[in-house]
């Protein structure tokens, strides 16, 4: 093997690489989910067969992205017996039964009722299919959570203590789900995941728009996604405000590689909008900054001294480089996102929504900024713990199997040759449907013919005209 390429170098890159592709299904399907509710409590509320459209459009999208989710944590999973076994033994009686939660009270209950949503509607009726519907969506918002708890314990562990053979055991089950950053990380997560929905729902329509292919359906779900977009943007600047000063509380070195403080600013630090890590040197070269503004966003006081790397022994110190810049990115894309939001608002007040073109330009090219973001966020959390897999307690060096670097190499390889073959099949299929407007797609799902309850013929056929405008 290349020097530098050890055993944990691979063994990291290789579980980077397949929780990457793994966070954007999930990322996707939790908006969704939520998403094919309001539709369908829509159609059910207003009879409006736009609605029945787009949820017929968008839940064959969600199955298949679904699926995709349900295989790459599945093959995820196996990382942990065979390159971190150290690590799963030493904190399987804490994170153990939380994954097995997850898969009891949240997977189950997403693929029980799937079924039903899918095919169920003609067979069950109106009623339980939206029941059906709604405990999909529940079911992915209950394991964004159990998931999300057990990371979190990893960042900010609580409630245990150390048995006899070294294993983190549970004593206070409370304090371990509901452990310090939980509640943060839970709230941003699934606002990105509901951003990241809504920017894919408006880059179909934008898509759609500048195809000349837009109907009834395409404009009622731009406009939803815009109304998402304007409304959610700022809750998730907030969240994430918040959940900064979480981990600024409990991991002080991330946020000091997040903000490119090598230094200390004992009368207040600068904000650094932009520069270029210089880890040799440790400094941030060529920086672009504002004084003392980092500390009036951290401390709420101009002149709040801030702690900087200098302060944190370096084999405790995260790679600053690849924090800063993935921090930066996630930032950028969620003001992006912010102004896209905005830009929609001003555009909907004065009656054009649906007819600039500019604006439906920049909406199908932020179409993946969402997952682009996710992935950002994800990186620089993940990135930011290190060196450690428990915060403070437990060092990746020491949570690896005693395996050999070829061999995780070998692995490694083969994942990268499977995964670009089926998951870049099963996207380039979701982009395939996609294309089409919503009402024309047909992909063998039996949806019936459709119906309103309590809406008469002349009603059904106004609605058939709209559709067809």
């Amino acid at each position: 093997m290349p020097d530098g390429f050890t055993a944990e170098i691979l063994a990291r890159a290789q579980f980077a690489f397949t929780v990457s592709f793994h966070i954007i299904f999930p990322a996707f399907s939790i908006g969704l989910a939520s998403f094919l509710a309001v539709l369908n409590a829509q159609w059910l509320r207003t009879a409006d067969e736009t609605y029945r459209h787009l949820f017929d459009y968008w839940k064959k999208i969600f199955a298949v992205a679904f699926g995709m989710g349900v295989v790459s944590g599945i093959v995820m999973s196996y990382q942990f017996g065979t390159n971190w076994s150290v690590f799963s033994d030493r904190t399987g009686p804490v994170l153990g039964p939380l994954m097995a939660y997850e898969v009891l009270s949240a997977f189950f209950l997403e693929a029980g009722f799937l079924g039903i949503m899918l095919f169920g509607r003609e067979k069950v009726g109106d009623g339980l299919h939206m029941f059906a519907t709604g405990m999909v969506a529940f079911g992915t918002l209950m394991s964004a959570t159990w998931i999300l708890s057990v990371n979190s314990w990893m960042h900010t562990p609580a409630g245990f203590g150390v048995n006899d053979v070294g294993q983190f055991v549970p004593e206070d089950w409370w304090a371990v789900v509901f452990n310090p950053s939980f509640p943060y990380r839970l709230v941003h997560m699934v606002l990105a995941a509901y951003l990241t929905t809504a920017f894919v729902v408006a880059g179909v329509a934008g898509w759609h728009f500048l195809r000349g292919t837009a109907g009834a359906p395409t404009r009622r779900m731009f406009s939803m996604a815009m109304w998402m977009a304007v409304a959610v943007t700022p809750l998730q600047i907030l969240a994430g405000d918040a959940h900064g000063l979480n981990t600024l509380q409990h991991q002080p070195a991330k946020v000091m590689a997040m903000e490119g403080h090598y230094d200390s600013h004992p009368d207040g630090a600068p904000l650094i909008l932009f520069g270029i890590p210089n880890p040799a040197e440790k400094r941030i070269d060529y920086a672009l900054q504002i004084p003392r503004l980092s500390s009036l966003i951290l401390k709420h006081d101009l002149n709040a001294p801030l702690a900087g790397l200098d302060s944190i022994p370096e084999a405790d110190q995260p790679p600053v480089e690849i924090v800063f810049f993935s921090f930066r990115i996630m930032i950028t894309l969620g003001f992006a996102m912010l102004a896209v939001g905005i830009w929609g608002l001003v555009q909907r007040l004065r009656g054009q929504l649906f007819s600039d073109r500019w604006l439906h330009r920049v909406t199908l090219v932020m179409g993946p900024a969402g997952f682009v973001a996710v992935l950002a966020g994800w990186i620089t959390t993940e990135v930011g713990r290190q060196p450690f897999t428990v915060y403070g307690l437990l060092r990746t060096t020491d949570s690896l199997a005693p395996i050999a670097a070829p061999a995780v190499a070998a692995s490694l390889i083969a994942f990268v040759i499977v995964y670009f073959f089926v998951f870049g099949a099963g996207t380039f299929y979701i982009l395939r449907m996609m294309s089409k407007p919503p009402g024309t797609l047909r992909l063998g799902l039996n949806d019936g013919p459709i119906r309103s309850a309590g809406v008469t013929p002349a009603q059904q056929t106004e609605q058939k005209t709209r559709l067809a405008e």
